[in-house]
């Protein structure tokens, strides 16, 4: 396994313990499961100065979800070759669950 193999896994796992969000990846079909590989890999883009992990929102609000997220994947990097390099969190989506809890606020539909 490579260095860049296995960083992409460490931030993945990672990802994967901050409650709301997930990592983005394309829209799954019957094909999407015969990938010999986690396709949630596609999410991750590493090279030598940016670190892009595309991501989408579960909850709202926003920032302070983005912020621990952030805190825990420049952890992460720490003990790796990246740990100077920049880290983007780009939300590619919002889940429709998230935004219910608005809506119902909001008195629409009501």
């Amino acid at each position: 396994m490579t260095p860049r193999t296995e960083t992409t896994r460490s931030l993945l796992a990672v990802l994967g313990r901050i409650p709301g969000l997930r990592a983005a990846t394309p829209a799954t079909t019957h094909i999407g499961s015969h990938v010999p590989w986690n396709l949630d890999t596609l999410a991750v883009g590493i090279d030598n100065q940016v670190i892009e992990i595309r991501v989408v929102a579960l909850a709202l609000p926003l920032p302070p979800i983005l912020r621990e997220a952030e805190a825990a994947l420049h952890a992460a990097l720490k003990d790796t070759r990246w740990k100077h390099a920049g880290l983007r969190l780009v939300v590619t989506d919002i889940d429709a669950a998230a935004l219910t809890p608005l809506h119902h606020a909001s008195g629409a539909g009501a």
